[in-house]
């Protein structure tokens, strides 16, 4: 007989800190450039009557002998109901038998995790010297990435939130006063494009960004993005940085912030300076300067999801947390 330990949203929340997420993405990030993880392009079926669609994107580690998938439903009309816009499961595998292991909440996995890669890409290629930072959203992700981004930099002196939904801006900026006790404002989109850190988590397909509004020596993080003729910076921001990416394989086929630039004859592959798993492994180099500005582009992978899951796992082990049920 065997157990699985379902872990709910609650758990995710308080057992995945984003000191331990972001450590977890290190490791994820360093193993999926170097080939030790694997994830294939993740798939997508469209639901019934326009209702979003069902993705799956599984992954496998050598570490461990590690596997898992995550399930997710993408629904536009959630919002308006009250509810994510994403929502799903992340299953954990055995590492010896293969039989189920654990059953999470894959929603709140994935708005940590992600959020958490954008800390470790900022780290990794922003100025030590971050005081702001520029929220472009109002959703799921922008909470996680102010919360990331406050673990990642203590000293950072504001945070500043743009949205086009006035009340969600509003609510979500009350909400981290107090959750956080430091400075978090609401501001027009210009005053967040021109921070030290700005991370884009909108649902744009035209541009957000623009380079003359980005300050020398800025990181990016463009995130909201995930389909070929979506895009949330310009094409002239993306010709002037220095690019990374999660996947360079998924990022060629699936980032319309690159995709969109090359088909205008502006940029080519060799624009891509690498993988944030090759930068961490000191086999591309990173900021080279202070005035250089420097743009990840997230696209997301199962494989930040499995070892984020493997963290998780072991923290409500340690502590005794979950729901187990036999199987």
């Amino acid at each position: 007989m065997t157990e699985l330990r379902i872990l709910s949203g609650a758990d995710v929340d308080d057992l995945l800190t984003y000191p331990r997420a972001i450590a977890a993405m290190r490791e994820a990030m360093r193993d999926l450039s170097s080939g030790r993880a694997e994830a294939p392009l993740r798939g997508f079926i469209d639901r019934p009557a326009g209702a979003g669609s069902l993705g799956w994107m599984p992954a496998a580690a050598a570490s461990g002998h590690a596997t898992g998938i995550k399930l997710l439903t993408i629904t536009p009309a959630n919002p308006a109901r009250g509810l994510p816009a994403i929502q799903g499961c992340l299953m954990l595998f055995d590492s010896v038998s293969g039989a189920p292991a654990a059953l999470m909440d894959g929603a709140a996995v994935t708005a940590i995790r992600t959020a958490a890669v954008s800390a470790l890409a900022s780290l990794t290629l922003a100025s030590a010297d971050c005081r702001s930072h520029g929220i472009l959203g109002s959703g799921v992700q922008a909470r996680s990435h102010a919360l990331a981004m406050l673990a990642a930099f203590p000293d950072l002196e504001c945070t500043l939130i743009y949205g086009r939904n006035a009340a969600a801006v509003e609510s979500l900026v009350q909400d981290l006063r107090q959750s956080t006790g430091r400075r978090i404002e609401v501001a027009q989109r210009e005053l967040c494009c021109a921070c030290d850190l700005v991370s884009a988590v909108t649902s744009a397909t035209e541009p957000l960004i623009f380079r003359s509004e980005v300050a020398a020596g800025a990181h990016v993080n463009l995130v909201g993005s995930h389909l070929p003729d979506a895009r949330e910076a310009c094409t002239d921001l993306i010709a002037a940085a220095r690019v990374f990416v999660d996947s360079r394989s998924a990022a060629l086929r699936e980032a319309g912030d690159l995709v969109i630039p090359m088909r205008e004859g502006r940029i080519d592959e060799r624009h891509l300076c690498g993988e944030l798993g090759d930068v961490l492994a000191g086999r591309s180099s990173g900021r080279r300067t202070t005035d250089d500005l420097t743009v990840y582009k997230s696209l997301g992978n199962a494989v930040q999801d499995l070892y984020a899951g493997r963290a998780l796992l072991a923290a409500a082990e340690a502590a005794g947390r979950g729901a187990l049920v036999a199987l």
